[in-house]
């Protein structure tokens, strides 16, 4: 096994030591999640998950990859106190919580830049891809050829805008948060979620 593969299985031990001691009953009338046997089921954009002490499985029983068991923990070990509602749109660069993750530029290029890249001049398969991940057109008073809400989290959706390339400009794509998305997540898990939306998005797209 190499040194990185090491590394994140002992982050995972770490997190699933953490998940073991979590009220879970609390957790889920918060966080929305459904309590099942020794645990919570999470459902992160269109599949279910199954996290506990004993590990974070997908529908098959299979560990899912290493950052969306990282998502999943984070969500079940931040749970806050109360429940926050603020559904005021905010870009990610917005987010002020926690200093500590400032890397915007991850979130540009994995997000939003893979996103604009992969369905530039397919605006059709944008749009059937995100209904098949359960997404609905969001009217947020803006025009833009593409408004697509896709929840991600059972507390968190996120906010696709997108317009295609024309003979004057390039293509745009933005990809904003829920204004309370930050009281559920850290920066850097808030990163790694728009991150697997896209991932989601494109993956959509290559199986029609």
């Amino acid at each position: 096994m190499f040194k990185g593969a090491e590394i994140f299985e002992t982050h995972y031990d770490d997190y699933c030591r953490k998940i073991s001691q979590c009220d879970f009953d609390a957790a889920a009338k918060i966080l929305k999640v459904d309590l099942k046997g020794d645990g919570v089921t999470i459902r992160f954009i269109n599949h279910n998950y199954q996290v506990s002490g004993k590990g974070i499985q997908d529908e098959s029983g299979r560990r899912p990859a290493y950052g969306l068991c990282v998502i999943l923990a984070k969500y079940l070990l931040l749970c806050p106190d109360r429940i926050h509602e603020d559904l005021q749109w905010a870009s990610f660069k917005d987010f002020k919580k926690d200093a500590g993750f400032t890397n915007g530029n991850f979130f540009t290029s994995d997000t939003e830049m893979a996103i604009l890249n992969h369905f530039s001049g397919n605006i059709q398969g944008l749009i059937r891809a995100g209904e098949k991940l359960g997404g609905s057109h969001l009217d947020i008073g803006v025009s833009y050829d593409v408004s697509l809400k896709v929840d991600v989290l059972p507390r968190i959706s996120l906010l696709v805008l997108f317009n295609d390339r024309d003979d004057q400009f390039d293509a745009q794509c933005r990809v904003l948060f829920q204004k309370h998305s930050e009281f559920y997540l850290d920066p850097e898990s808030l990163a790694m979620t728009g991150t697997g939306l896209a991932r989601h998005l494109i993956r959509a797209a290559k199986e029609e």
